[in-house]
This record gives structure tokens, sequence and C-alpha cells, in this order.
């Protein structure tokens, strides 16, 4: 795809990544084979791109306020047009292309497809490697704060021997990673790409992390069975006993003899059941008719906001000027990286390309550690985390955080990843 710069015409950013892309597989290609990794230079974006996504978000055609006090309609119209008149005025893009462009970013074909990743190697070597994987509506921006404290433990507050080698993946179809032209991209086929990727940059023995769509795909790589994944870590495990879910799900009282940790988890599961799901329906069945949602960034930034109420509520503080675990400029980094490279659409088709039941245990034989998140879509207990993961080495309550904790809570993540692997840390740690 060319990428024009004719009489001052808009420049898709989107077009100018695919074009990016393209010439680097194409030189790689004539010098490497297809199992190369190759350097990736994340692009400068095209002022005229920038332009544009202002000209639009100016140009919003609003709706009436909601006829509600809350936001039991939606993301309320006061955050929106608040979200709006930062992100068209005072939001500045450029900051998160130097974050981005300052790390090592790198791209691999596997399976036919291009895979963008960032790899950060600790100094440290013996240094553990894990590969993170991030969710919807995240992107690699969600683990940029845990970067630096991960695999530099001793100038953030932890030991030498707590430092990791640190792979993050863009999804198919996000990000900078290319764009399935064909069906068949669910969560297993990714998690065989990663276990390739892993193994590709020469690690032999390594630990997976994730949350949302990264617990899927983190869990699926440990029922694969290759000997190099020791264990894994997840901040949204899927532990819900059958009857719990089915009766959660149709949105009936509470079993009788819940403690009060598994009632507290079964009420926030059956309140997702029952408001939380439109999102996920609608990109499970028709993905492609997102085109409004795409075209938007509005209504893009909408839709992404509207993910969970906790996380809604959440980022409504932020943009009512309070303090919280995220900025503005936080879940506008976000939110921009997938407007650049209009992946709405691209990155929806994952919904539809799964057939797995998100809560329901799946029988992971190798070492499991779990971070139990207040603010999660369920936090999960202690019990249903025993019964799922027969090999439970860490459980821990945070006092506070949600669905997106690197983002978050980078703190208190950090020190639940460094806690969650100290056992399996014997030995040479990679390659």
């Amino acid at each position: 795809m060319k990428t024009t710069f004719a009489f001052g015409s808009v420049i898709f950013f989107a077009a100018a990544i695919t074009s990016m892309v393209a010439v680097q597989t194409s030189i790689a290609a004539t010098a490497q084979d297809s199992t190369a990794i190759r350097p990736f230079t994340v692009p400068i974006v095209p002022k005229a791109a920038l332009d544009d996504l202002r000209r639009r978000i100016a140009a919003t055609r609003w709706p009436e306020k909601e006829t509600v006090s809350d936001a039991s309609q939606g993301v309320q119209l006061a955050t929106m047009q608040k979200l709006a008149s930062y992100w068209g005025k005072d939001y500045d893009w450029r900051k998160c292309e130097a974050k981005l462009k300052a790390l090592p970013n790198f791209i691999t074909t596997i399976d036919g497809l291009d895979i963008h990743f960032i790899h950060v190697r600790s100094k440290n070597p013996n240094a553990l490697p894990m590969i993170i994987t991030h969710g919807w509506p995240g992107s690699v921006v969600e683990q940029l704060k845990i970067i630096d404290p991960l695999t530099d433990p001793v100038a953030h507050g932890g030991k030498a021997e707590d430092a990791f080698d640190v792979v993050i993946p863009s999804l198919p179809g996000y990000g900078f990673s290319g764009k399935p032209t064909t069906t068949g991209w669910d969560p297993i086929r990714i998690a065989r790409a990663w276990l390739v990727l892993m193994k590709r940059l020469g690690y032999t023995r390594f630990v997976a992390q994730g949350g949302d769509w990264g617990n899927a795909i983190t869990e699926q790589m440990a029922l694969l069975g290759t000997p190099e994944l020791i264990g894994i870590h997840t901040n949204m495990p899927a532990t819900v006993p059958p009857d719990i879910d089915k009766a959660a799900f149709a949105g009936a009282p509470a079993p009788s003899g819940l403690s009060a940790d598994e009632k507290h988890a079964y009420d926030q599961l059956a309140y997702f059941y029952k408001h939380g799901l439109g999102y996920a329906n609608e990109m499970a069945n028709r993905p492609q008719t997102l085109y409004g949602i795409g075209d938007s960034p509005v209504g893009m930034a909408a839709w992404m906001l509207d993910h969970d109420a906790s996380s809604l509520a959440l980022m409504s503080r932020v943009f009512d000027g309070k303090a919280e675990g995220l900025t503005r400029d936080d879940i506008l980094d976000n939110v921009t990286l997938y407007w650049l490279t209009n992946t709405t659409v691209s990155s929806a088709r994952l919904y539809w390309e799964s057939k797995l039941a998100f809560f329901a245990p799946k029988g992971i034989a190798i070492p499991v550690a779990v971070s139990a998140f207040p603010d999660e879509l369920y936090p999960a207990p202690r019990s249903w985390a025993e019964k799922a993961y027969p090999k439970l080495i860490h459980y821990n309550q945070l006092p506070k955080g949600g669905h997106f904790a690197a983002w978050e809570q980078p703190e208190l993540l950090t020190q639940e990843l460094r806690a969650a692997f100290k056992s399996l840390r014997s030995g040479e740690a990679k390659k």
C-alpha cells in the first residue's frame, strides 16, 4: 500500500503503518528467512493525521444528555464532552509516540502474520523471561509502566534476583501487529504463536502473564503442554464453578452455602452478565458492523471506555479531574493508538473468533499464580482458585485495582509478579 502526500490530502496513519511494515518485511525477506526477528521502527505519525483526528473530534454530533443521573444508560455525555475537549485541544500524542519509540520494538512473521512485540532484556543474566499479553480494549500501552520495575527491580524497590526479561506482543489485529485476512486467529492459535515467539527468541524456560484476552491466551499456552512454559500468572482467572456460572448467567438468586467472598464474586458476575455483556455480544456476533464506531473518534472512545462498570467509573472520575491510578493521557494514549492504526474492527474480530468460555476452569496442570483485584469483573475467591488450579502457587487479594491491573496499579502488579514466580526461579532462567 502506498502513502501519498499530494495537494494537502489527508494521510491516514493506518496506511502509513501498513506501508512501513510491508517495506520492513520486504527488505528482511530478501536477506533473511521468515523466522527472522526484525527491528521495528514505531512510525512518526504524519501531522496531517493528527490534524484530521482533531477535526473529527471537533465535528462530533452530540446527542442529548442521558435521562438518568448515573451511567446506567452508558457513558455519560459530560464525561465524553470533557474527554473530547481535552483530546481535541490539549492532548499530545507525540509524548506516547516518544515512549514507544524509546523501547526495543521488533516484528516477526508467525504462521503468515506479522507480530509486533516489545522486548526488554534485563541486565541480570539470570532474569526470568516472561511474556505478557494485553486484552481488549487494551494494547501494549497497558504494560508500559511495569517494564522498568520488572527488568530493573533494584531501581524500583526490589532485589536483583527479582529481575525479568519482558516480552510484550501486540495481539493480531491490534496496534502494530498485522491484521489477519483469513479466519482462525482465535486464542488457541495465538497461544501457539506466542510459544513460537518465545522459543524463537531463544528462551528455553519462561513464564506467562495476562488478563482479559491475555488470560485466555496464557491459559491456552499452559494447556498446550510445552515444557518450556513453567508457570503462569493471571489477574483475571477463569475459576467459576459450572453451577455458579449457570445461575449467575440466568440472573438467579445466589446459591445457598456461599462464603462471603463467593457471594461477593457471584453478585459481581451476575451484574456483569446482566448489564456488561452488550459490547462483547456485538463483537462476538457482528464485528464488521462497527463501521460507525471505527469512523468516529468520540464514538470509538466511548465504546472503549464502556468495558465494565468499575473501569468506566474510574475513567469518568479521571475526566472529572480526580487523581486515580490512570491519567487522562494514559487513557487517550491507548485510545489514540487504536484510532491511528485503524484497529477498531480488526481487534473486535477476536470476540467472533473465540469459542472459549471466559470464566470456566480449563484444567491447567502447571503452576498458576492468581492476583484478585477487587474491581475486576469478579474477584476470584481463593476457594474457587484452588479448585480451578490444582498447582496454585500464589494467591492474593489486593486492596485496590480493577480490570487493567498493569495500567492502573503497576506497583501492586509488579510486587505480585515478583512474589508469584519466586518459587520457580531455580536453575538457569534463560538460554
